[in-house]
């Protein structure tokens, strides 16, 4: 038997506050990004992003899992991690490249095409262990570059191989972050699809 709490139809609680506000947050950063107010945004998606671990702890601490929450909590973490994502592609001197950007969404779409058919059909596709730490290095890429875009000062010296105007320990964790993020989503991705063929080939999934 399964010990993962039965979500309710509670739409208004804790955890689903905290998710919209993590929304509201995830607006005011894309509004202050291409703004060029690169640490307000900074601090506005760490706080943010923080939410994501509280509401979570909250909901199974507290047993306030919700049908809502299920569906509304995940969707803002992609709003907020592919919104960040295109809008450093588009600021010169981020060192966020397109195609790590393509990775991400595309990754992300993927997951919840299968996430919805899977859960349709009566499966769990809760997120993993990879899932959680994919996220946190997406995040953790997000923070450097802004970190990066505050330190340069706008001034675009930033490339995909190597970072002038900043300090060198800054270069090495963020190429490493830079990697360990795609080798993390493409991971996760994979994992997840092995998952959801596993239940389809085992007949785990209603036909209904």
């Amino acid at each position: 038997m399964s010990d993962k709490p039965i979500p309710s139809d509670v739409i208004v609680n804790v955890p689903n506050t905290l998710t919209a506000i993590r929304f509201v947050l995830s607006i005011v950063a894309f509004v202050l990004l291409p703004l060029g107010l690169i640490w307000a945004a900074l601090a506005i998606f760490i706080v943010a992003v923080s939410t994501d671990w509280f509401d979570g702890y909250w909901a199974r601490k507290y047993n306030q899992v919700t049908k809502f929450g299920r569906i509304f909590d995940p969707f803002v973490d992609k709003i907020i991690i592919c919104g960040t994502f295109v809008f450093l592609v588009a600021i010169p001197g981020s060192g966020v490249a397109a195609w790590v950007a393509v990775v991400v969404m595309g990754r992300e779409m993927l997951v919840t095409v299968i996430r919805s058919f899977v859960e349709q059909h009566g499966g769990d596709f809760s997120a993993n262990w990879p899932g959680k730490w994919k996220m946190v290095f997406q995040c953790a890429l997000a923070i450097v570059s802004m970190i990066v875009l505050g330190t340069d000062e706008g001034t675009a010296q930033t490339t995909w191989y190597g970072i002038s105007g900043v300090s060198t320990w800054l270069v090495y964790a963020f190429n490493l972050i830079v990697w360990g993020t795609v080798g993390l989503t493409l991971a996760s991705g994979w994992i997840y699809i092995m998952d959801a063929v596993k239940m389809i080939r085992s007949g785990t999934l209603s036909t209904d």
